[in-house]
C-alpha cells in the first residue's frame, strides 16, 4: 500500500534537504496537474466527437428529433434512448471505483491507461449537455470554472491552515447533496434543483482546495518511483473529478438552454 502520510512530518536535515523536497514536492504537483488536464482533453474530444456523431442537420440522416428539434442519428438514439443510456451513465462511476480499490495493485502505466479509458467515458456520458445546452454557454461555463478551480486550487496548496476539519463537514454534505438527488429524480421540483445546484457549487468549491492540500500532504521524496507514480494519478482522479462537478453544476445556473 503507498504510504500516504504527511510528508511534512518526515525528517529533513539542512537547507539542501529542504531543497530537495520542496523541488521534488513542485515536480511531483506538476505531474498531477498535467495528468488532470490531459485527461480534460480527453473528456472534451470524446465528448465533441460524440456529440457530433449523435446529432446531425440532414433529415434523411436523423432517425428520431427531440421537442426542441434536434435531430438524432442512429448513434444518437441508442447512446440516448435506449437502455445503453444506462451503461452510458454508469460506466464512469465504475471506473472511479475500480481505480480507488484497485490503485496499489496496478502499475503506474496500467493506473494511467485506466484513467484515460475514465475520461473517454467520461466525455461520453457528458456528451448529452450538448442537446441540453447552447455551446457557446458551455463554452462559457468551462472557462468559469477553469478559473475558479485554479484559484480554490492555489488556495489548498498555499494555505497555512489545516482543511481536514472542512473536509469532513463536505464529505456529509456531499452524501446528503448525493440523497436529494436522488430523491429530486422522483419530484421533478424546479426549486430543489436550484438549491441542489447551488449546493453542489459550493460543496465541490471547497473540496477543490482540501483535494489539493490532501494532495499535497500525501507526497513524500522517498517514495519509488512506482508509488509516486500512483500517488500522482489518485491525485488527478480527486482534482478532476472537483472541476466535472464543479463544472456541471456551474452549467445548471449559466447554461442557455436549447
Amino acid at each position: 500500500m503507498a504510504d500516504m502520510r504527511n510528508y511534512q512530518t518526515r525528517p529533513a536535515y539542512g537547507t539542501q534537504a529542504d531543497a530537495s523536497i520542496d523541488q521534488g514536492l513542485r515536480s511531483y504537483m506538476l505531474r498531477v496537474y498535467n495528468l488532470m488536464a490531459i485527461g480534460m482533453v480527453i473528456t472534451g474530444l470524446a465528448a465533441v466527437g460524440t456529440a457530433m456523431l449523435a446529432t446531425t442537420n440532414d433529415p434523411a440522416m436523423a432517425a428520431a428529433q427531440l421537442p426542441n428539434g434536434t435531430m438524432l442519428t442512429n448513434v444518437g438514439t441508442a447512446l440516448y434512448g435506449s437502455p445503453l443510456r444506462w451503461v452510458v451513465m454508469l460506466a464512469p462511476l465504475g471506473m472511479v471505483f475500480f481505480l480507488s480499490a484497485r490503485i496499489h495493485a496496478l502499475s503506474t502505466a496500467t493506473a494511467q491507461m485506466a484513467f484515460w479509458a475514465f475520461a473517454a467515458l467520461m466525455g461520453l456520458s457528458l456528451s448529452s449537455i450538448f442537446l441540453v445546452y447552447t455551446g457557446e454557454s458551455i463554452v462559457q461555463t468551462f472557462f468559469v470554472t477553469a478559473a475558479s478551480f485554479g484559484a480554490l486550487s492555489l488556495y489548498g496548496y498555499t494555505t497555512k491552515r489545516d482543511l481536514t476539519g472542512m473536509g469532513s463537514f463536505l464529505f456529509m454534505g456531499l452524501i446528503g447533496l448525493l440523497l436529494a438527488m436522488v430523491v429530486n429524480i422522483f419530484l421533478q421540483s424546479s426549486a430543489m434543483s436550484f438549491v441542489i445546484s447551488g449546493a453542489g457549487v459550493l460543496i465541490f468549491a471547497g473540496l477543490t482546495a482540501y483535494d489539493t492540500q490532501q494532495i499535497k500532504e500525501m507526497y513524500y521524496e522517498n517514495d519509488d518511483s512506482e508509488t509516486s507514480g500512483r500517488k500522482s494519478i489518485m491525485g488527478a482522479l480527486r482534482l478532476y473529478l472537483d472541476f466535472i462537478n464543479l463544472f456541471t453544476f456551474l452549467l445548471s445556473f449559466m447554461g442557455n438552454r436549447n
